[in-house]
């Protein structure tokens, strides 16, 4: 007999026995002696981290949950790790945080498996609007077709809540801030909130103006996150920094909000003294206060300096 079969069987025996087991099949690994990709956070929520955006994802008993898709290959990888603890069960929401192909990618794998993709409304218009300027702006020697887009099929507007088995599972959009989509995801009683790409955890953030982005409004996204939760909440980060982790606590929220409240504050301080956009971005070195998050992009610097110039 197989160990997949074998760790299958043994799961259904310790479900019968008591309900009470879930946890501990939790923190079981996939397959005895290797690994466990799934990493338990608090209650029946955890983070599965491969190649792109931090995944969460919330099993018990009654229902099943996944936060972000990454890409095809490790979401086929965090799919066979969720099947193995849930006998294959359906997954009853996929959610994307918003539309970044790290985080919506592997949207085609979990596409069978999953009874309903969930997303902010705007979701699926930056997803296709982003695939259509990358089609027509192809990487120099990349020569591999872009993957299929996958779309989510239930979308919420400001807010959206329901329970997941013996969770409650809330979605909350806050307003333009990283994107213009970003879903915050409160599991309520593990008291565990994804916040997408709404925390980079001491690395360089990416501002996406084309796909809706505000730094103000990202300041002041997080300041109603901090406000809405209470101070035990742990948080899961989309990206984090080497030697930084992908969750954390309301103070990292806060470390991600001073920063981005310094960057505009730096840069507001450059245009204030006449220096032109090429030399404003060229400042590569770490934003004054922030040396855990490394130099300033490019990048970085124009979308703040786009932002204070044009007035959005």
């Amino acid at each position: 007999m197989s160990s997949r079969r074998q760790f299958l069987q043994s799961s259904a025996l310790a479900l019968a026995a008591s309900a009470l087991d879930w946890r501990a099949l939790l923190a079981q690994p996939v397959r005895p002696g290797q690994p466990d990709p799934l990493t338990l956070v608090r209650g029946t929520v955890g983070t599965f981290t491969g190649r792109g955006g931090t995944i969460g994802w919330h099993i018990d008993a009654k229902s099943v949950v996944v936060v972000d898709s990454q890409y095809a290959a490790t979401a086929l990888t965090c799919l066979d790790a969720v099947n193995a603890r849930t006998q294959s069960r359906a997954i009853d929401y996929l959610v994307n945080t918003h539309h970044h192909g790290d985080h919506t990618g592997g949207n085609g794998v979990f596409r069978p498996a999953a009874r309903k993709i969930l997303a902010q409304r705007n979701v699926p218009v930056l997803q296709r609007a982003a695939a259509e300027r990358a089609a027509k702006a192809p990487q120099p020697g990349v020569t591999t077709p872009p993957p299929e887009q996958v779309y989510a099929d239930t979308l919420f507007d400001k807010t959206w809540r329901e329970p997941v088995g013996n969770e409650v599972m809330s979605l909350t959009y806050y307003g333009p801030a990283h994107t213009g989509g970003d879903a915050v995801i409160t599991f309520e009683r593990a008291n565990v909130v994804h916040m997408g790409d709404l925390v980079f955890n001491r690395r360089q953030p990416v501002l996406d103006r084309p796909g809706g982005s505000s730094i103000a409004g990202w300041v002041r996204v997080l300041e109603g996150v901090l406000r809405d939760h209470p101070t035990d909440t742990i948080y899961i980060f989309g990206h984090a920094g080497t030697n930084f982790p992908a969750t954390g606590s309301r103070a990292d929220l806060e470390v991600q909000r001073n920063y981005l409240t310094a960057l505009l504050d730096f840069t507001r301080g450059e245009v204030k003294a006449g220096k032109p956009r090429d030399v404003v971005v060229k400042f590569a070195e770490p934003l004054p206060g922030f040396p855990d998050h490394g130099p300033l992009t490019e990048r970085v610097l124009g979308a703040a300096y786009d932002e204070l110039t044009s007035g959005t």
